[in-house]
């Protein structure tokens, strides 16, 4: 038979191309719906069950899931956590997670329901600490004992807020879009904190799947379905997992991971910052410049009128009352327009005729071309100006890699 593949964006590793998984048509809510009658459950709207996989990663996700389907305002998602052997799973990973942390720690729980692990850490260390709760629901529950926040956590905001020293994620990422997203927007608040943070996350486990071939485990509320292989993959990308194990005879996989950033991406992110703190002075450096030249009378003639020329005319403000005149090479662009400021481009040679008192080439890179073109045409120009280091400078007499 042949391999069918779509096209499909994995939620856990990026990868582009998915394997067709389980199609199990359109079904109603299974678990946030709550109907109030026969008839209103019979009546609830469907929705497409259309789970693929990824190759590279192995996990299994609807591609057809939209979040805005899903009641979490108005339902809890809540969760069995009376069973003996859950409460003694319950008491393993609290044990694990407090083994981290200090006397009086800061603890967040995302999507913390009714509050029982949480509670259960702030219990342990008999109220010593910050103990939080995030969740867009609140139910009788939820907050007793705990500080709770009616809301979605969010990261690079809440991580400074509260600063934490260990998040909890337990039967959470199995509900979002993009999990990635949020580890990684943890993984960053976490950088910024100037000390250890820990995560714990717990999520379904579905290896048992391809043992037993058993379909219950899908339903609508749970886009993703993680694997041991996808939950590893998942944690790796919100820093060190120094523990990945299995839980509830192996129906539950977590993991405990110190939340971090590669030095290298935190250097990148440094220069991204100093980029865009030069590209704000540049901005007002060169829009002065060009304030001047307007200001002096100059008649001055910007060559090219499209693509990164036109970027040069919106970023600096050229508008077309003071900087009428735009040029171009292109014969063709002749009597078209500037996008968005409205400049008539004229063919090159009406500077033979009416010379300009300056030259602006906005595409640096093709500086030594369009000076050799207007020599060989014989265009002149006082001045020509390229821009470089943040501002507009002299194309024959200051110093440039362009020349």
């Amino acid at each position: 038979m042949k391999q069918k593949l779509v096209p499909a964006l994995c939620p856990v590793c990026g990868h582009g191309v998915a394997a067709p998984f389980f199609d199990g048509g359109e079904q109603t809510l299974a678990t946030l719906g709550w109907p109030a009658s026969a008839e209103a459950a019979q009546a609830m709207p469907k929705h497409p069950q259309d789970f693929v996989q990824c190759p590279k990663c192995s996990h299994v996700w609807n591609r057809s899931f939209t979040y805005d389907a899903i009641p979490y305002q108005n339902n809890p998602n809540r969760m069995f956590n009376k069973g003996g052997i859950w409460k003694g799973h319950l008491a393993t990973t609290r044990d694990l997670v407090l083994k981290q942390l200090p006397d009086a720690p800061t603890v967040v729980d995302i999507g913390c329901g009714e509050g029982h692990f949480v509670r259960g850490l702030a219990e342990a260390r008999e109220g010593a600490g910050r103990f939080v709760g995030f969740d867009p629901n609140a139910t009788p529950e939820t907050g007793r004992g705990v500080e709770f926040h009616a809301a979605y956590f969010e990261p690079l905001q809440h991580m400074a807020d509260f600063a934490p020293d260990a998040v909890a994620i337990r039967h959470v990422l199995e509900h979002l879009t993009h999990p990635a997203s949020l580890l990684e927007q943890l993984a960053w608040g976490a950088a910024a904190l100037g000390k250890p943070c820990w995560l714990f996350a717990e999520v379904p486990c579905i290896d048992r799947v391809f043992e037993t071939g058993r379909l219950a485990d899908f339903f609508y509320e749970h886009t993703s379905h993680f694997t041991t292989e996808s939950f590893r993959t998942l944690m790796a990308r919100a820093g060190e997992v120094v523990e990945l194990a299995h839980g509830y005879d192996g129906e539950v996989v977590f993991a405990l991971v110190k939340l971090g950033v590669p030095a290298a991406m935190q250097q990148r992110a440094r220069a991204a910052a100093e980029f865009a703190r030069a590209a704000d002075a540049s901005r007002a450096q060169i829009r002065q410049q060009l304030d001047e030249l307007a200001a002096q009378g100059k008649r001055v003639a910007i060559w090219g009128g499209t693509g990164k020329a036109a970027a040069f005319i919106h970023q600096f403000g050229a508008d077309a009352k003071r900087f009428p005149l735009v040029v171009d090479s292109d014969p063709d662009k002749a009597g078209t327009f500037v996008p968005g400021t409205g400049q008539e481009i004229v063919f090159r040679d009406a500077l033979k005729t009416a010379p300009a008192d300056v030259v602006i080439i906005p595409t640096q890179w093709r500086a030594k071309d369009i000076v050799a073109e207007m020599a060989r045409e014989g265009i002149m120009a006082a001045q020509v100006l390229i821009e470089q280091g943040g501002r507009l400078v002299d194309f024959h007499r200051d110093a440039h890699p362009y020349r």
